[in-house]
């Protein structure tokens, strides 16, 4: 059994606020994050912060891979990407914290793009249905098959950072981000779920429990007005 919170995107606030819930309800179980870790919210700093001191396992979303190719790689697509796509609020929220900088893009650019587990696969927009037609006939029986695919197009606009196509069926619960909703929503024909519900627009930040691909419970925290409020 795990939980896995949808995309944070600098509200920090709100961000432990459901993780006191989950703790509460849930206090042994792993915690996943979908990515999306940073930007648009007003705390971006302090949500890498605590997701280092709890030790919660992510993958990285195109914001978390903007924000480190930005300081790494100046002139990549994902570093130009970032100026349009709410770099603002992480940059004014690493101004008095710089020290910190390296160690947060560290473990952001080690953190893997995906987590292929017994109870759901995780990533941050999942896999895209462009890249059925290279999928192996009994690719659902050994899903390693799929790893060289993703890693392979992590960064083309299919790739598991940018996709907004439909998910290709893996044969197990499918969890993502990336593609914002009111709700959690649950797509039958790929068995895919959907978990970033806008937290930074407003709405809430929200949590899956999940066990052996099936979904035991989900944990919702509206957002806090200091996460998106100057």
């Amino acid at each position: 059994m795990i939980a896995i919170i949808g995309d944070v995107h600098g509200c920090y606030f709100t961000l432990i606020e459901l993780y006191k819930r989950i703790k509460n309800k849930y206090s042994s179980i792993p915690i996943y994050c979908v990515g999306d870790l940073v930007d648009r919210g007003m705390n971006s700093y302090q949500v890498m912060n605590f997701i280092e001191s709890e030790n919660i396992k992510f993958t990285p979303g195109n914001h978390d891979y903007m924000f480190y190719y930005f300081f790494h790689e100046p002139s990549s697509i994902f570093a130009r990407s970032w100026v349009f796509n709410g770099n603002e609020t992480t940059l004014a929220s690493y101004e008095r914290n710089q020290d910190a900088l390296e160690r947060h893009l560290d473990l952001i650019i080690k953190a893997p793009l995906f987590y292929d587990l017994e109870d759901c696969f995780i990533s941050h927009a999942g896999l895209s249905s462009f890249f059925k037609k290279d999928l192996p006939a009994d690719y659902k029986n050994n899903l390693k098959t799929i790893y060289p695919i993703i890693t392979a197009n992590f960064n083309s606009d299919h790739g598991v950072l940018w996709n907004r196509d439909e998910l290709v069926n893996l044969g197990k619960l499918q969890i993502v981000g990336h593609t914002k909703q009111q709700e959690i929503v649950y797509v039958e024909e790929s068995d895919s779920l959907y978990i970033d519900t806008g937290a930074f627009i407003g709405n809430k930040l929200s949590a899956v429990i999940v066990e052996n691909n099936e979904i035991i419970d989900t944990i919702q925290e509206p957002t806090h007005i200091d996460d998106i409020l100057m």
